[in-house]
């Protein structure tokens, strides 16, 4: 069993920045494909971020590839969402998520532990 935690959301002017962080318990942390997603009001769960087991391979949406920078450091058991030159149109609720997987590529309904959540809202 893993647990998440996210933090670090907030309210931020368009064009600012934040850094979303997701601590995981336990001591197989490296074992698991780390994923963000996020979801607006009235609209699905998004897909945004993805990082390997040892953390050398990422995948991004391509609405926030040139924008966001994901990494992970196994020895504190933690994920870490750089959001930079922020838009409206990111303000969500952001989840991280783990999954037993050997791929980046993985889809939602994979993954195996998600936490609470936490809101980034962007203002114009």
């Amino acid at each position: 069993q893993v647990q998440l935690v996210e933090s670090g959301g907030g309210l931020v002017q368009a064009g600012g920045s934040l850094r979303l962080s997701c601590a995981a318990s336990g001591r197989t942390f490296s074992t698991y494909v780390m994923g963000w997603f996020r979801q607006a009001p009235g609209k699905e769960r998004e897909f945004v971020a993805s990082i390997s087991k040892r953390g050398s391979t990422t995948s991004y949406a391509d609405s926030v590839k040139d924008r966001f920078t994901l990494s992970r450091d196994n020895a504190k058991n933690t994920v870490i969402l750089q959001l930079n030159s922020l838009k409206p149109e990111d303000t969500a609720v952001y989840y991280c998520a783990a999954v037993s997987g050997f791929s980046v590529r993985v889809a939602a309904s994979e993954y195996d532990y998600w936490g609470q959540g936490t809101q980034v809202t962007v203002s114009s």
